[in-house]
């Protein structure tokens, strides 16, 4: 079951040689982080179980007999890891899921920094041996925040199930020994957890919204960028879907369809969140989506949010804009932290 350069590594690794393991592991890490992440939607909690996993593997190494390959070996650790510290933390969701829509003329509400909210994924992170053709869910919409949201409803055992079989396609025998369950029992937690996400998840409107092509969605974000760069409220109302959602965790306000957002925007323009802005595009959560700065008083653009938009046909159905409370999130991204 081992590749024989890898056999050579794990021979190096167990007589104790830390860089071996650290060559060996390094293939991994991005698609053990991402594993992680669609258990927990935290990309920080994600960061620390991957250190804890890692640490794990090798105090343990001595035990990898290769009967298995070291992959699903780590996905083991990394798996059981995630889910411990998934039971004793709060679920993650979004402000739609806890508060009712805002007036846009009412005062935001203040932020809750607890860790409540799910957490932006940099697309960057993604990594073709995650795809399988087995999968049910492509790449990318295996970590839209659609799905995550709606993945956080399930008991772990559940969430792990669904990841394994239907997002990375493994088979269910893989699964089977990675959770320490039999064939039936994981068939059986997996239909559950199918049910449920095909509850909880958005209905996809099939048929009646043709998707853009490539061109239109161009388009569509070019005079998205215009919109915010130049102010223009009534050019930002046009782009949006008639019952668009507009997020700002940690910000618990959200609004619900095009005049309330408009009217938001609107407010937001001419009051002390006044621009100018700039836009820096990057990619997060299987979309496109903008590192939002403001100008300050000394003319320079500093970071105020990362927005993640959702598109449906030719127009903006969501934009989650995650408020940057600190350098990280830019970071995260690779974005600038100052324009």
């Amino acid at each position: 079951m081992i590749e024989a350069p890898e056999s050579v590594e794990i021979a190096a690794a167990l007589a104790g040689d830390h860089s071996a393991f650290e060559r060996l592991t390094t293939r991994y890490r991005r698609e053990l982080l991402v594993h992680c992440y669609r258990i927990l939607g935290s990309f920080e909690d994600a960061e620390d179980v991957l250190q804890e996993t890692l640490l794990l593997a090798w105090r343990r190494l001595a035990s990898f007999e290769g009967r298995a390959p070291l992959r699903a070996w780590l996905y083991k650790i990394a798996n059981n890891t995630a889910l411990n510290a998934q039971a004793g933390l709060r679920r993650r969701s979004l402000p739609t899921a806890t508060h009712a829509a805002a007036d846009p003329h009412a005062p935001l509400l203040a932020p809750n920094h607890e860790n409540l909210w799910l957490e932006p994924l940099p697309d960057a992170l993604l990594t073709a041996s995650s795809a399988s053709p087995e999968a049910i869910y492509d790449l990318h919409e295996s970590v839209t925040l659609a799905f995550l949201a709606a993945l956080q409803h399930l008991p772990g055992r559940q969430r792990a199930a669904l990841i394994l079989r239907d997002v990375l396609g493994w088979k269910a025998t893989e699964v089977a020994e990675l959770l320490d369950m039999s064939v039936i029992a994981v068939n059986s937690v997996l239909q559950r957890a199918r049910e449920t996400m095909k509850a909880r998840r958005p209905a996809i409107v099939t048929g009646a919204i043709a998707p853009a092509t490539d061109a239109q969605t161009a388009a569509l974000l070019a005079r998205y960028v215009q919109a915010w760069e130049a102010t223009n409220t009534p050019l930002l109302a046009t782009l949006l879907r008639d019952d668009a959602v507009l997020t700002m965790p940690p910000v618990p306000s959200w609004y619900c369809g095009r005049a309330a957002i408009g009217e938001f925007f609107a407010t937001q323009f001419a009051g002390q969140a006044r621009g100018p802005y700039r836009l820096a595009p990057t990619k997060a959560n299987g979309g496109p989506a903008f590192g939002l700065y403001k100008q300050d008083t000394a003319g320079v653009y500093q970071p105020m949010a990362l927005q993640v938009l959702s598109i449906t046909g030719d127009q903006i159905a969501e934009i989650h804009a995650f408020q940057a409370i600190d350098d990280r999130l830019f970071t995260r991204f690779s974005l600038p932290l100052a324009r």
